[in-house]
């Protein structure tokens, strides 16, 4: 799926679907690749940043398509893209299927980039408010059902809740972030949400919407509602964002306290180069001062065994300026920089792509 120009440089702008096609620089100084991605829109907006800084770089172009995780899984397998974006690891499967897909070498999970998930409400004449994840866990499943509720009531002394009827907004598409989230609750309040986690929503009533940009933009119109969305759609829409009580008290949602939740960041296969972020130990962290609700959306990849010869090399130069040169402005759009032990990680499994 990469591309050698090698007679001109071009500049050009398109959009396909949520993705941006920025301009073709000189790559090496013999032509530009274009590198294809597609999947999850937690990360849409900073591919969109990297695809910039890219060009910036001369390198290679980034083509991503936002289309939700599950479609990008699928595309990948199909081998109509070169790398799928996922907020979740593969399942097994899927896993299976992407070995077959990389012609018999592995697929391995890269987290390039790092998002807080905001609890993004609307609801008029309330600026600060604070929930916890049981308190969260019984709205998505319709057990709390105003705002005035005493649970809620009890986490917010002093603020003045209206009786407006709660209108909880879920994912309507195949999504990690809602397989993400539904993990989160599931590790942090057992005891009120039963469901296993999916990237299906499992829990009861509320209303509906298609990917990120379609769930912000419901909050937006919807007095009274509440979802779970990338913070950077959050700030888009000019949505509230809830602090979180993890049990160590509330936490305000800012670029420090995701940073520091994601400094205590590990993988569930410390020695290898499929780079699985272990979750449960995230997203179970009651760390003072931390917000460990991040989404660490993988850029899942053929180790080896891509068809055209062209696209490993363009895969690792690309990665290789996104965690050298990517990083600067991520915090401006709702992402967390990567921290520089963080990035030393990752560097070996980039490096190691042939």
């Amino acid at each position: 799926m990469v591309t050698i120009e090698r007679n001109s440089v071009r500049a050009a702008t398109a959009v396909t679907g949520m993705a941006a096609l920025l301009a073709v620089a000189g790559c090496s100084g013999s032509g530009s690749a274009t590198i294809t991605g597609e999947g999850s829109t937690a990360q849409q907006k900073a591919m969109a940043h990297f695809s910039e800084v890219l060009t910036e770089a001369g390198g290679a172009v980034l083509d991503y398509t936002g289309s939700g995780s599950g479609d990008g899984i699928k595309k990948f397998l199909a081998g109509d893209v070169d790398f799928a974006g996922t907020d979740s690891p593969l399942k097994d499967d899927e896993a299976a299927k992407a070995n077959a897909r990389c012609n018999g070498n592995d697929a391995w999970h890269i987290p390039l980039v790092a998002g807080p998930v905001a609890l993004a409400y609307n609801l008029p004449g309330v600026e600060k408010l604070t929930l916890s994840p049981t308190v969260l866990a019984k709205i998505f499943d319709s057990k709390i059902t105003t705002w005035n509720d005493k649970e809620i009531a009890a986490l917010n002394p002093g603020v003045t809740l209206p009786s407006t009827r709660i209108v909880p907004v879920h994912r309507s598409d195949s999504s990690g972030t809602t397989d993400n989230f539904q993990k989160f609750l599931q590790l942090s309040a057992p005891q009120a949400w039963p469901y296993e986690h999916s990237k299906e929503f499992k829990g009861t009533g509320g209303s509906a919407a298609a990917k990120s940009t379609g769930v912000g933009d419901t909050v937006k119109k919807t007095a009274g509602s509440i979802t779970y969305v990338e913070w950077g759609f959050a700030t888009e829409n000019d949505l509230g964002v809830a602090a979180i009580d993890f049990g160590a008290g509330p936490v305000a949602l800012t670029a420090e306290s995701a940073a520091k939740a994601l400094d205590a960041v590990t993988f569930t296969e410390p020695d290898s180069k499929n780079l699985v972020v272990d979750a449960d130990v995230l997203f179970s962290s009651k760390a003072p001062g931390a917000y460990p609700l991040i989404l660490t959306p993988y850029s899942v990849v053929c180790s080896a065994g891509y068809p055209d010869a062209q696209t490993a090399p363009a895969l690792r130069e690309a990665f290789t300026t996104i965690l050298a040169d990517g990083q600067k402005g991520l915090a401006d759009i709702g992402y967390v920089p990567l921290p520089a032990g963080y990035r030393a990680r990752l560097s070996p499994t980039i490096d190691a792509l042939k």
